[in-house]
């Protein structure tokens, strides 16, 4: 995939942010994880705010690299296709594994309760900080003006 192929079929469109809109997901990004981290939170919805934050991390590298994701049918399928090719080589793993964990994300949200355990909401939860740490790192060396 790649950045034309994502504006041809129009999954991203271009976009020039800003320190401020980074700045801004990076509260977002604070606020979940916090949320994710309350043990008196069901497991399901601490598995679903790590979630959220490791999309709002995902919008962060794809503003930064110019882009932003069409709003519309497979918006969280085409951000993991996004940010993989922001991030290239580094992100891919990380994104197919985020892609995979969408299916559970949807079944807390929309279907059913006691979808997540504690193990898997633990995990979410140091995957969403692992992100967080590849996302800011990966900020301060491509495109400083936006570093925390």
């Amino acid at each position: 995939m790649s950045w034309q192929r994502l504006l041809a079929n129009r999954k991203v469109q271009r976009h020039r942010t800003s320190k401020s809109e980074i700045d801004g997901l990076r509260e977002i990004v604070v606020r979940d994880l916090a949320d994710a981290s309350l043990l008196g939170l069901s497991s399901d919805r601490r598995y679903a705010r790590a979630y959220y934050s490791i999309l709002q991390l995902s919008k962060m590298a794809i503003a930064c690299a110019g882009y932003r994701v069409s709003v519309g049918a497979g918006h969280y399928q085409n951000t993991f296709e996004a940010v993989k090719v922001a991030l290239g080589k580094p992100g891919k793993k990380m994104a197919d594994y985020f892609k995979t964990s969408q299916r559970k994300r949807n079944h807390i949200d929309y279907d059913y309760s006691n979808v997540a355990t504690e193990t898997e909401a633990n995990e979410m939860l140091e995957k969403a900080q692992e992100y967080q740490t590849l996302i800011e790192g990966w900020i301060e060396t491509n495109h400083s003006a936006y570093k925390a």
